[in-house]
């Protein structure tokens, strides 16, 4: 199998050849934002697959976000065009972590770590989102840290 920016090149071509208007558009978009982010900075460079999944995590979120504000502004139809692009996004993601997950998972790295109080919150926050690895949000991974600091 090849990368994951081959793949998501692949999934285009079949969405056009299907006439898949909305995969084909967020796809299209997706790989803009790659295209700009290894082009961002000194040297151009091709991105490994781990570096395309953090793009790809950022647009995703982008579009859970931008549905929530549509929501609540009452447009529902833009919400819904927002929702439904991310859902082609994250076909491409690794599966998201329970909460539950989540709290054996800090559980681990706060041990590990041996972090005890909130004045550690910094490194704690940086073991417990490498330990999660891109598979929970932020948010997510840093209330549950505060909360086993707390």
């Amino acid at each position: 199998m090849g990368t994951l920016k081959d793949r998501l090149n692949d999934d285009l071509h079949a969405a056009m050849k299907a006439r898949d208007e909305l995969t084909t558009s967020t796809l299209r978009l997706a790989l803009a934002a790659v295209r700009t982010a290894e082009t961002t900075g000194d040297e151009e460079r091709d991105f490994s697959d781990d570096e395309v999944l953090a793009v790809l995590t950022k647009e995703a979120k982008k579009r859970r976000d931008a549905a929530a504000a549509f929501a609540g502004a009452g447009r529902d139809a833009q919400a819904a065009k927002e929702t439904a692009e991310g859902e082609v996004l994250d076909r491409y993601l690794p599966k998201q972590l329970t909460d539950a997950e989540i709290a054996e998972i800090v559980a681990q790295a706060l041990a590990a770590g041996g972090f005890t109080g909130k004045a550690q919150m910094g490194p704690a926050m940086k073991a417990a989102q490498a330990a999660v690895a891109g598979r929970a949000e932020g948010g997510r991974v840093a209330a549950e840290v505060r909360r086993q600091l707390g």
